[in-house]
């Protein structure tokens, strides 16, 4: 048992309302330097919709993850032949089509117009060309045209739909939509690591945080063709890659990362697992019926003394353990089992996972009248307008059973806690309704507390760093974030 601990992170999707405070936190702090016009470590995407960069859900197109092949899984994008002949070419990286043009404003012309009867405005200028230009994509350009086929209906994860389900979720898709946040998963079995030739890209061993060395990296963009979530990225200024660092100087002194900690709706969670290093591999050979119970079988119990010692023989601090006993991701992940990993089927074993959103009852409209499928409070959830088969393509790896069974937990503590409060529901059906979603009342009660009544300190559990224990903690912070992804501690040199 090779036990290591890594930060983990559980957004609770019923909770998002789409503000988007937290991708405006991320670029303030991180990505407002020339070259980085472009980039969103942190952005949200509305669903159904083909996301940032468009359709990158697409691995037909992208090529991004792994892929069993041979009794082995290989990356998608790249092997030892393939990357001597595409090393100054990568065919499946994302174009700024994929992206967007980053623009500004020509403000000046708010006061330098000349005087006439409309009111100035600022014009869109391309911070590429310095050109005026027609804005046609933006970094979620699917919460302004969902409602267009054009976009929700390109959807990747509508396969496996019937055309029957595909025709009702276009009818009604301007009124069915729910936001999905992303940022890099720090994964246990990350891609971009694998494919850099350079090995620029590492995973920190007390944390498990997927960093980039600026000074190691020499362009090849490797990483970008091989993350299948598209969360590496490009500076053409720097002629470095960058990503998200989950805001690691934050983390270190005991501070949640900014996206997490300006989050509106309260939807993300943050804390530390401990795992079991050696059956990665053996994991993500799985069949993908099995990956998600194999995901979950590489977490370990941190209240096992057998796991706490091999953890202690790992050099794993006690304090960091303590952390792990307390974490509200094991509970979402393990006891609970109601929040669920993106699209596992790309192997890449992600650390970030998400608890499925609910969704509204399917109606028509007859006259005057609205008229809904389902005549119960709360209605099942097969009557829900997003098909169980979009959220099982999403979190469940093509097999609803696990969406349904989250799903149908959270929908049964809507009851419980409706007939408590309200009491238009008798507790018995309540309480039918929690035993048949195998939950207790004890449960429900701890599920209604952490995604409702939660503190700051109950939904960030952030590790002691110790400093003293990792070769990156050898220099002051603030001076090592300007060597991985915010900047430099010298000058960048292109080439070898």
């Amino acid at each position: 048992m090779n036990v290591r601990s890594q930060v983990s992170m559980v957004f609770h999707l019923d909770k998002c309302i789409g503000c988007h405070t937290c991708s405006i936190a991320c670029k303030n702090i991180w990505t407002d330097r020339k070259g980085t016009d472009y980039m969103w470590w942190n952005n949200v995407e509305t669903k159904p919709g083909t996301g940032f960069p468009t359709q990158w859900e697409d691995q037909d197109k992208y090529k991004g993850g792994w892929e069993k092949k041979n009794g082995s899984i290989n990356l998608k994008s790249t092997d030892k032949k393939r990357i001597a002949l595409n090393i100054f070419h990568n065919p499946h990286m994302p174009s700024m089509d994929d992206y967007y043009e980053p623009w500004t404003y020509d403000y000046q012309n708010l006061f330098t117009a000349k005087e006439g009867p409309d009111q100035p405005t600022a014009v869109p200028i391309s911070k590429v060309t310095g050109e005026q230009i027609n804005v046609e994509s933006g970094p979620n350009w699917d919460d302004d045209l969902g409602g267009s086929p054009i976009y929700a209906a390109n959807d990747p994860n509508l396969d496996g739909l019937s055309e029957d389900q595909k025709a009702q979720l276009q009818a009604i898709e301007r009124l069915v939509f729910f936001y999905f946040p992303r940022i890099c998963n720090h994964c246990l079995n990350p891609a971009c690591v694998a494919s850099c030739p350079s090995g620029a890209l590492y995973k920190r061993g007390e944390d498990g945080i997927v960093l980039i060395d600026q000074k190691k990296c020499r362009a090849w963009r490797s990483c970008v063709s091989a993350c299948p979530y598209k969360k590496t990225y490009f500076n053409w200024f720097t002629g470095k890659s960058e990503k998200c660092i989950l805001c690691f100087p934050r983390v270190e002194t005991g501070q949640a990362p900014a996206c997490f900690h300006s989050c509106v709706g309260r939807i993300r969670y943050l804390g530390v697992l401990l795992y079991d290093a050696d059956r990665i591999e053996e994991v993500c050979n799985l069949p993908d019926e099995e990956l998600i119970e194999g995901h979950r079988s590489l977490i370990l119990d941190p209240n096992d003394p057998e796991v706490i010692k091999a953890a202690k023989r790992n050099g794993i601090p006690d304090a960091v353990v303590d952390s792990a006993q307390q974490s509200p991701i094991y509970k979402f992940v393990i006891d609970w089992r109601i929040a669920l990993p993106p699209h596992i089927e790309y192997r890449t074993m992600p650390m970030l996972y998400y608890v499925p959103p609910m969704s509204p009852v399917m109606s028509v409209r007859n006259e005057d009248t609205i008229e809904h499928v389902s005549d119960n409070l709360f209605h099942d959830i097969d009557e829900a307008r997003i098909p169980m088969k979009f959220l099982a393509n999403l979190f469940g790896g093509g097999h609803e059973a696990k969406v349904v069974y989250a799903l149908r937990k959270q929908k049964a503590i809507r009851w419980y806690r409706r007939a408590l409060t309200v009491g238009d529901v008798t507790m018995e059906t309540a309480k039918q309704m929690l035993n048949e979603a195998d939950c207790t009342v004890d449960e429900a009660e701890a599920i209604y507390r952490l995604t409702s009544l939660c503190t700051f300190e109950e939904r960030f559990v952030i590790p002691p760093s110790h400093r003293e224990e990792a070769i990156e903690m050898s220099q002051d912070p603030h001076e090592r974030r300007q060597s991985t992804g915010f900047g430099f501690l010298a000058g960048p040199r292109r080439g070898l």
